[in-house]
């Protein structure tokens, strides 16, 4: 077979030969092999290139052994070729092929003249990126060297010396590929840029960094009145110099042009018959593989509109890097900006991001402006959950965090919504309490079954349940009076015994023991978590005891008057409640309401009557922030906050603890750092949320028991949306199909892991984490079960199945 291939590639060379001039032909199947190398992905800035299969032209006047070992390297490497034995043909081959790669035998001139031909191969449009390299004559080490000048100016890209070595050869051909021509490709990608640029409506301009014009667009020769070739390499300033703009407006320009940064903002542009225009510039840096800035380019949009151009004048555009896009903002209302004492923080971070800037490197510059950038959103702690929602596949957790986080669901005008007074489960006004029930009881009182199953409350594996059944349904006034009476309430608040009962017997008489999950029980328990994490050694150490008693208050009402049904059926229904608080935090701004409203509505209920008014406003308004926190919709933002601040001065205390010892000035000076008011804020913020969601991380006959009470509610929020023709908020929990495990699972997935992991981080609960995880692996056991289930009776009732 090689013996083959060996004869007739001799034979075609010899035919070559023979005449005066010949080449192979690309398309004959004879003299043409099929290259064996693919096509190479070039990437050229934001542009994907495709480099296809090198093509040469040699142009040997007589076969020997360089022009063998090209023609060889060519066939081993798989690359297309052509020959031509003459000037004239090699010519025409040139024309009528577009080869990558001409090499030119330029060892001898008796046949043709090779600098002759590469100046007609230069002088034709084709050449522009094609690569021609002049093969050179080795010469004896004793004699010098000639110039290499007239094979530049006559266009030679390379010059390379005769070797007739096959590897030699074939390294020469790889090396122009990879170099040369890769080059070339990516410069010709070049002119359908300049192409686009042509076509835009936009007056383009491309400046050097000392503003001399090289590239102008059609928009802007139209706009300016010149032609490009009146405007090149002159000064860009010079040419649209006018009296219009202010005089520092240039050095402005340029001073944020030197830093890397554009400038973006009004512009006077004078055109060739003097008028002058307002345009709408924006001027870029381009900084060069130095770092310097290596090009200027400007876009200006302008209009001949005179009521546009009347606007302008009295109207400041600059902004920026960032400003709000052709936003008029005049001059007075900047000037009192500035002049204004008032600073918030996050004010004061970009004021001194902004003085960082002056002095430092462009690439530091460029990093500042994107901490800029992301500083001024007005979501700074929110991930971006929508479009990871949108990107998971899994209709549970879309639901179930979408419903659980959405307080804007879009109404729905139907004929059968559009009646408020329908009859609902959650609209039927709940009779509140004020009176105290005949029957109230003191710590003393407890009857002896109950004391025995409270004795257990100090421990995480405390079973509420038990407590609900032996009390029936009313475990928060038993639990909260132990729970308070232990922390020293009464004598916070300055209030005796029967007070607290009072007050603890209304709260709990004004939650829904019809709902499910969301009833005094749901209280008791948030409690029990909220006074079982007030005990662990870090929040002792960090929270003050009005802190410890106003997050008990708030466990104890967070959920007081919950109708069963989540904020966003609320809005979607016209709810009074919507209506009163404006769909923001709807459910958390009534029951912190409500609470207040019916301690104050009975005197011997009322527990906050013995503090004096700084410590009332203080109380109430410690109470209302831990009760809002409770709203999911702005779980991640509290979330980040308290592992950004708390989380990391935590590890900056157990650094330091374990570097200097427990007692020493550096340990103290960071817990001290943890006990600020910020952060005491955040951890309450995150204590109430723990306790409230804890229910994954209790014991599994615990856990399984409340997934079953909150699907349950959710259950009946979906039957009730279907029926009066309301937005269905969560549709996967229909009760013939949802699966309470995998709702279970995404639940803890998206909510709970994080959480804890970072709760567990500040205040060490690993009892929570090992009950979280040996639960997590229940409910996958049980999703396993229940698909497997589904699948076997999809296969029986498939033909063919048992049941067929």
């Amino acid at each position: 077979m090689a013996e083959d291939v060996a004869s007739r590639l001799c034979q075609l060379k010899i035919n070559l030969f023979l005449e005066p001039v010949q080449e192979v032909d690309y398309n004959s199947e004879k003299d043409y092999k099929t290259p064996k190398n693919t096509d190479n992905e070039v990437i050229f800035g934001p542009m994907k290139l495709k480099q296809s299969t090198m093509s040469i032209l040699l142009v040997f006047a007589k076969e020997d052994a360089q022009s063998d070992g090209y023609w060889w390297a060519t066939e081993k490497i798989g690359y297309k070729c052509c020959i031509a034995t003459n000037a004239e043909g090699a010519l025409e081959c040139f024309l009528d092929k577009h080869p990558d790669v001409v090499i030119i035998d330029n060892r001898n001139n008796k046949h043709f003249d090779a600098e002759a031909l590469c100046r007609s191969m230069r002088a034709t449009k084709a050449s522009q990126h094609t690569v021609i390299v002049a093969v050179m004559k080795r010469l004896s080490t004793d004699k010098d060297e000639p110039s290499v000048l007239p094979l530049i100016k006559a266009g030679f890209n390379k010059r390379v010396v005769e070797n007739q070595n096959l590897s030699a050869c074939i390294n020469e051909l790889l090396c122009l590929e990879y170099g040369e021509v890769r080059t070339q490709l990516q410069l010709s990608a070049a002119n359908a840029l300049f192409c686009a640029l042509d076509n835009v409506s936009d007056a383009v301009e491309i400046a050097s960094d000392d503003h001399e014009i090289q590239y102008v667009n059609h928009a802007w020769e139209r706009l300016m009145g010149y032609g490009s070739e009146e405007v090149m390499e002159k000064d860009c300033m010079e040419v649209t110099k006018n009296d219009h703009n202010k005089p520092d407006l240039q050095d402005a320009i340029n001073t944020q042009l030197k830093k890397g940064k554009y400038w973006e903002g009004t512009y006077y542009t004078r055109r060739k018959n003097g008028e002058i225009l307002p345009s709408h510039c924006h001027f870029s840096p381009v900084l060069g593989p130095t770092g310097q800035v290596s090009h200027i380019i400007s876009v200006k949009t302008t209009t001949t509109d005179t009521s546009v151009m009347e606007r302008f004048k009295d109207t400041d555009y600059s902004v920026v890097n960032g400003g709000v896009y052709g936003f008029p903002r005049r001059r007075e209302s900047i000037t009192k900006i500035h002049s204004m004492t008032i600073e918030a923080p996050i004010t004061k971070v970009i004021n001194i991001i902004n003085a960082a800037q002056e002095n430092s490197p462009i690439t530091v510059v460029q990093a500042l402006d994107r901490v800029l950038e992301i500083l001024r959103t007005s979501e700074l702690y929110s991930p971006f959950l929508a479009q990871q929602l949108r990107a998971d596949e899994d209709p549970m957790t879309t639901d179930l965090v979408g419903g659980i986080m959405s307080q804007s669901m879009k109404r729905q005008l139907m004929a059968s919504t559009q009646d408020v007074n329908s009859n609902s489960s959650s609209k039927a006004s709940h009779p509140l309490y004020t009176h105290i029930p005949t029957h109230p009881t003191t710590l003393a009182q407890v009857p002896d079954h109950i004391k025995v199953i409270l004795q257990s409350e100090p421990s995480w594996d405390f079973d509420i349940i038990s407590l609900e059944k032996a009390t029936k349904h009313r475990p928060l006034v038993y639990l909260g009076l132990k729970t308070l009476m232990r922390f020293g309430v009464c004598e916070y608040f300055h209030v005796n015994e029967r007070c607290l009962t009072n007050w603890l017997t209304v709260i709990e008489t004004n939650y829904h023991s019809s709902n499910s999950y969301h009833n005094s029980t749901h209280a008791a328990d948030v409690l029990h978590a909220t006074a079982y994490f007030l005990e662990q050694d870090r929040n002792k150490a960090v929270l003050d005891q009005s802190d410890i008693i106003c997050s008990l208050i708030s466990a104890i009402i967070h959920d007081v008057d919950h109708p069963g049904r989540t904020n966003a059926f609320l809005i979607n229904e016209g709810n009074q409640l919507a209506i009163l608080y404006n769909d923001q935090a709807v459910l958390e701004s009534h029951h912190s309401a409500l609470a207040f409203q019916l301690s104050w509505k009975n005197d011997s209920a009322n527990i906050f009557k013995g503090l004096d008014n700084d410590e009332y406003r203080s109380t109430r308004q410690n109470i209302i922030d831990m009760v809002l926190a409770t709203e999911m919709r702005h779980h991640f933002e509290h979330l980040n906050k308290f592992v950004n601040s708390v989380n990391k001065a935590t590890l900056k205390y157990e650094d330091t603890s374990s570097m200097s010892g427990n007692g020493s000035p550096d340990s103290t000076m960071v817990l001290h750092q943890l006990s600020t008011p910020e952060n005491r804020l955040l951890i309450k913020r995150m204590l109430i949320k723990c306790a409230d969601v804890a229910n994954p991380c209790r014991p599994l006959d615990l856990c399984v028991e409340w997934g079953k009470r909150i699907a349950e509610e959710y259950f009946n929020q979906t039957e009730e949306e279907k029926t009066r023709g309301l937005p269905v908020v969560m549709p996967v929990f229909d009760r013939k199909t949802c699966s309470i495990p995998k709702s279970q699972i995404s639940f803890i997935d998206v909510f709970i892991n994080d959480m804890f992991d970072a709760w567990d981080y500040y205040c060490n609960v690993p009892e929570l984490i090992t009950h979280l995880q040996n639960n997590y692996r229940h409910w996958q056991q049980e999703d396993d079960t229940l698909s497997n289930r589904e699948g076997q009776l999809e296969q029986d009732a498939s033909p063919g199945g048992e049941n067929s």
